[in-house]
């Protein structure tokens, strides 16, 4: 039995287009004027007056990573679940080889941790935080023998995954030998390092100082200093994770008005929450929007939230993402207690990204075209997974969500939250729509406010080169 989704308005980045669509077991295969799909022998699903999208791809997740002497809270078991619950239905986690560590038996490692453990379909990106000779190699073998084509380096965090420019080079180098991504955390942490240290020594201690002492300048020095290294690699292609800064965004702007192969991602704590109503709530509750790079404040000498709203609708920055990284308040943002430079790093956001970028429609700030384009379409391509992922079209995985724009999404702990963290950071937003209905590969998981999906659904995506670049 096929299904059949009747009367919704499927919404492309190239417009919004009134049709029905067949799913035979995986795939879509075939769309039809509206009423004029066969429905005998198939399930029907009435979309009437709601969109029919394609599923979410987050390309930036880490679930179960190992941060700050403890571990981020969701596993891929209970992290793609509450993607699903947000029409999330692929996303990209980041694997982690650090300093001393092998690229193979860290992406092994990864492997071993999904399997079988996925409600969505699921791919990598490999962190390489040791650059040398064995690391090189491997870069070009994941991307020609293991659909690993993207590859995560670090300008912050030294004594982690810090990359220094020499080594940084070599990596862009190789990338650009085989077609690979570079991905690039791109803050000054050397600099940072000084200024966390200092703030200390003066006693300032509160979760407010993580974003005072990672200031927006460092950002863009970073970005325009990867920029200029991609470009003396040969152009290899460039894509800056989890923009946060104005500054940043002048950088990746420039880059591509001169035909460079540069790209960027923003996430939604950049676009709507700020210091002043986050980090510096008052107690240690803070603690729970230290992410880096920081929120910034509202009182900056840049408009950062105008500034990135502005780069998504003119494709300065490409992709949405969450940089999902979730930690629960007790026991583990606790342990930063007394000194902001230990809370772990990272937000819980997978299942709310479609949502929030969605509330960005309502308030004018984005198309639905460019929602779809920038949550679904965009990161599809740029991370070789297009067309089988982040369209709807005869040949493409059956991915999609019914987005129903009349319902309301209250999230909340207690609410709409599915993360397994104890407490949302979202907590009383209210978004004007709601995830209707989620299809993956064919199958139901989300219907009528029930999950009926299962860990062990989703499979491993082998991607090719990215089909994003100028």
């Amino acid at each position: 039995m096929g299904i059949v989704i009747k009367n919704g308005a499927v919404i492309s980045p190239t417009g919004q287009i009134a049709q029905d669509v067949l799913v035979d077991g995986e795939i879509v295969v075939a769309m039809y004027l509206p009423g004029t799909a066969p429905t005998d022998g198939h399930r029907v699903i009435d979309a009437t007056g709601k969109y029919v999208i394609p599923g979410g791809v987050d390309v930036h997740t880490h679930f179960e990573l190992p941060f700050g002497g403890t571990e981020a809270s969701d596993t891929f078991e209970t992290g793609t679940r509450a993607a699903a619950w947000g029409g999330v239905t692929t996303i990209c986690d980041m694997a982690v080889q650090r300093y001393g560590g092998n690229v193979y038996d860290s992406l092994t490692e990864w492997h071993h941790k999904a399997a079988e453990n996925c409600a969505v379909d699921y791919s990598f990106s490999q962190i390489v935080g040791g650059i040398d000779d064995e690391s090189l190699k491997a870069m070009k073998y994941l991307t020609e023998h293991e659909g690993i084509t993207s590859f995560k380096l670090f300008m912050a965090y030294p004594g982690v995954f810090y990359s220094d420019d020499g080594q940084i080079l070599k990596a862009m180098q190789t990338a650009a030998e085989c077609g690979a991504l570079i991905m690039m955390h791109a803050e000054n942490g050397i600099a940072i390092d000084v200024l966390v240290a200092q703030a200390l020594a003066r006693g300032e201690r509160d979760p407010k100082y993580h974003s005072i002492t990672r200031p927006s300048d460092l950002e863009g020095e970073a970005t325009h200093r990867a920029i200029v290294l991609s470009k003396v690699a040969g152009n290899v292609p460039l894509y800056i994770v989890h923009m946060s800064a104005s500054e940043a965004l002048d950088e990746v702007a420039e880059a591509r008005h001169n035909g460079q192969n540069v790209f960027a991602e923003t996430c939604p704590q950049y676009l709507y929450m700020t210091l002043e109503d986050h980090l510096a709530q008052p107690g240690f509750e803070g603690a729970k929007y230290v992410c880096s790079p920081p929120i910034r404040s509202k009182h900056d000498h840049r408009h950062h939230h105008a500034d990135l709203w502005k780069g998504l609708r003119m494709n300065e920055l490409a992709v949405v993402s969450t940089d999902h990284c979730p930690f629960c308040f007790k026991d583990q943002k606790e342990l930063g207690i007394g000194d902001f430079s230990k809370i772990p790093n990272g937000m819980g956001g997978v299942e709310h990204r479609m949502e929030l970028i969605y509330q960005g429609v309502v308030q004018g700030h984005l198309s639905l075209e460019r929602w779809v384009e920038t949550c679904s379409t965009n990161p599809a391509k740029m991370f070789g997974m297009y067309p089988k992922k982040g369209i709807i079209a005869p040949g493409s995985d059956a991915d999609i969500v019914v987005w129903d724009p009349n319902a309301r999404t209250e999230i909340g702990y207690g609410k709409k939250h599915h993360m397994n963290m104890d407490h949302s950071s979202w907590e009383g937003w209210v978004i004007d729509g709601k995830v209707d209905t989620v299809l993956s590969r064919g199958t139901v998981l989300i219907d009528n406010d029930q999950y009926l999906g299962r860990k062990g659904h989703g499979k491993f995506v082998r991607r090719g080169l990215s089909n994003y670049l100028v």
